[in-house]
């Protein structure tokens, strides 16, 4: 297991295995205007193709970073790069990003297609084009035979199965997920964590990913990113260097203990009051 040196010290991290970075983060802050402080000076890069996952304790403002890289707030200092070709490259041609929130936020009046179909109708797609996407999406998660149910209809997995479709009918080249399985019971949650592992690997989707789970971090991750208590920052980052697709055989495996104890003993380093941090 490899464990990168203090991304405080090293700066920017480089996206794993000299891929291309999708987005780049360069001393990235987020200050708001009450004053607190959520994050501190962020460097971190998500190369094409990787599945990375930010770990951290609560309020350490993992979904603030997620938001941060979904254009949906602003930082208070430091940029963030696409491509590496510029600043403003999302939305251009062939360029595009989803996220999935904690909760399916699904609309309650439309059926299932309706709402996976709502990015394309909002975009001015061609009707018979986002037919086929969307009937596309609902077949990758499994939701195909449920189109025309109405989100109160479906389990709490498969709405968020459903949310998932929504995302990728845009054919996204970069799937932000913030929690999206934190709400669920354990058992639907590991399904679903190996259905998204798939479909990672089946799609070769680029993954930024937000967990208070180690267990779900080191199953569907390429590399973890540990985040300290407020404000946070990236202090450790964990390569999970294990063959995919991931089965059920590896989380009852050694190596994954391994990885899972290196993590919470970061973990417990990174939430200690800044003061206690070595």
């Amino acid at each position: 297991m490899e464990i990168a040196k203090d991304a405080a010290a090293t700066g920017a991290a480089p996206a794993r295995d000299g891929r291309v970075p999708v987005v780049e983060l360069i001393a990235t802050e987020k200050t708001y205007p009450s004053g607190t402080r959520a994050l501190d000076a962020i460097d971190l890069a998500v190369g094409e193709g990787e599945f990375v996952t930010l770990l951290g304790p609560s309020g350490c403002g993992k979904s603030t970073l997620l938001k941060i890289i979904a254009g949906l707030t602003a930082p208070s200092a430091g940029r963030v790069r696409w491509w590496q070709q510029g600043f403003e490259a999302v939305g251009e041609p062939g360029r595009r990003l989803a996220m999935v929130f904690q909760e399916a936020t699904l609309m309650p009046w439309a059926r299932v297609h309706r709402n996976v179909s709502l990015p394309l109708d909002l975009a001015g797609a061609e009707r018979a084009a986002a037919e086929r996407a969307v009937r596309s999406a609902l077949e990758l998660v499994g939701l195909e035979a449920f189109a025309r149910h109405f989100p109160r209809e479906l389990s709490g997995g498969m709405q968020m199965r459903a949310s998932i479709a929504r995302a990728l009918v845009t054919a996204p080249n970069l799937l932000l997920m913030d929690e999206p399985f934190g709400a669920l019971d354990e058992i639907t949650r590991n399904n679903l964590d190996a259905e998204l592992a798939e479909l990672w690997r089946r799609r070769s989707l680029t993954v930024a990913f937000v967990t208070h789970s180690i267990y779900e971090a080191v199953f569907l991750s390429t590399r973890v990113a540990v985040m300290s208590a407020r404000p946070g920052r990236v202090v450790r980052e964990v390569a999970i260097d294990e063959p995919v697709p991931r089965r059920e055989s590896f989380r009852v495996s050694q190596r994954f203990a391994a990885y899972c104890k290196a993590l919470s003993e970061l973990l417990a380093e990174a939430s200690a009051p800044v003061g206690a941090q070595n």
